[in-house]
Parts: structure tokens; sequence; C-alpha cells
């Protein structure tokens, strides 16, 4: 586990990096900029990442994590790296389904669904 990032812990299977959000509201300025603070430089640090972002612990969200997110999908596919989303909880989902980004996004149950086909 690396806890240099703030509002993440991350862990490494393989080649895989699961990203998990630690705060249960991401609702503020300071979260979304410590949050791009640490997935951007990630991101561009590991060309191809396989990068699995887990939302367990995430009961609220502002919109502007979605924009985050956007964001995030936009540089991974730039780096010809996997961006795979889960344990998404209902209410999120539902954000999710009317903005569409469930259409977007690759949404997994859990992490050992979102795992299926990635590189070990």
């Amino acid at each position: 586990m690396d806890n240099i990032h703030p509002n993440l812990s991350l862990e490494f299977r393989g080649q895989v990096v699961i990203a998990t959000l630690t705060d249960e509201k991401i609702l503020d300025e300071d979260q979304l900029q410590g949050l791009e603070g640490s997935f951007l430089p990630l991101i561009e640090q590991t060309p191809g990442i396989q990068l699995i972002i887990n939302f367990q612990n995430v009961k609220f969200l502002t919109s502007s994590v979605l924009g985050l997110l956007i964001r995030i999908s936009k540089k991974v596919y730039e780096t010809e790296g996997t961006l795979r989303l889960c344990c998404i909880g209902p209410k999120i989902l539902e954000v999710f389904r009317i903005t569409r980004l469930d259409k977007i996004f690759d949404i997994n149950a859990s992490v050992d669904d979102a795992m299926i086909g990635l590189k070990k």
C-alpha cells in the first residue's frame, strides 16, 4: 500500500493498479485537487497503466468528481492504458446512469470482476 497519495490507497497486483478512494464524501475542492494531483502523475509515469478505481468507501460525491473521472479516463487512454471502475454504490451508480457515464466507463461490481482480462 502506498499512503503518499491523499484520499487514496494504492494496491499493486502485478501490472494492475487498484486505487481505492478512502473518503466517504468527496465534496470539496481540496479533496478534488488532491485526487487529481495523485492520479494524473501516476498515469503519466506509468504508460499503458491498468487502473481500477475502487469506490467502495464513497457514499457522496459532487459532479466535479465526474469531471475528474473524465479527465483521468482521457489521460489513461492517451497512454494506451485501461481504466475500470468498481464497487460503486446504488445512489452514485444512478448518477452515472442519469449522466450516461455508465455507457462511457467500464463499471464492475467488484475488484475481482474488474481484474478479469487485465494483465497480471
